[in-house]
């Protein structure tokens, strides 16, 4: 009688065994194929814009007490950077980009002697022009002097040609 019940418990625990090995692998089986089956809708789309040119207009004050460039010396370069875009742009970094000139008022200083000095690049902290708006920069020390500058250019405003380096 002993072994008649073990057989029978046996048997229960071999056909409980089955069962669920059995329910495991219809599950896994139906989760794979909704998985596999399963369809789904959609759309989307995506433009590729142009991005405009920022503006930058620099300059090296004349004879104030922040920025007096004399031969030999170094002053401060102001610049205003323009952002016509729809989008945010990040100042990394500048470049000198052609000879320093003197405003009009002082023609005959044809030797300026002014060159400019770029912070290093990339910018440590970039610095961000909103949309649609501009704003004023110093460059600290970033134009120089030499003593070849003529006498003319005393109390001069000095064009500076600089490129940024801009990024979205």
């Amino acid at each position: 009688m002993k072994t008649l019940s073990r057989n029978l418990r046996s048997g229960r625990i071999a056909r409980s065994t089955a069962a669920t090995v059995a329910l495991c692998i219809l599950g896994g089986a139906g989760t794979a194929y909704a998985y596999w089956t399963s369809t789904g809708l959609g759309s989307g789309s995506a433009t590729n814009g142009t991005m405009q040119t920022v503006t930058v207009d620099a300059l090296v004050a004349g004879d104030t007490l922040q920025t007096s460039l004399v031969p030999g010396g170094t002053a401060d370069v102001i610049l205003r950077a323009s952002n016509p875009n729809a989008h945010a742009v990040s100042i990394y970094g500048f470049a000198a980009n052609g000879a320093v000139t003197a405003d009009a008022a002082h023609a005959a200083c044809t030797t300026t002697g002014v060159t400019f000095t770029p912070p290093p690049t990339p910018l440590a902290q970039p610095v961000t022009i909103q949309a649609n708006t501009s704003i004023l920069l110093t460059l600290p020390n970033a134009a120089s002097m030499s003593a070849a500058s003529l006498s003319a250019c005393q109390g001069a405003q000095f064009k500076v040609p600089v490129t940024l380096e801009v990024r979205k």
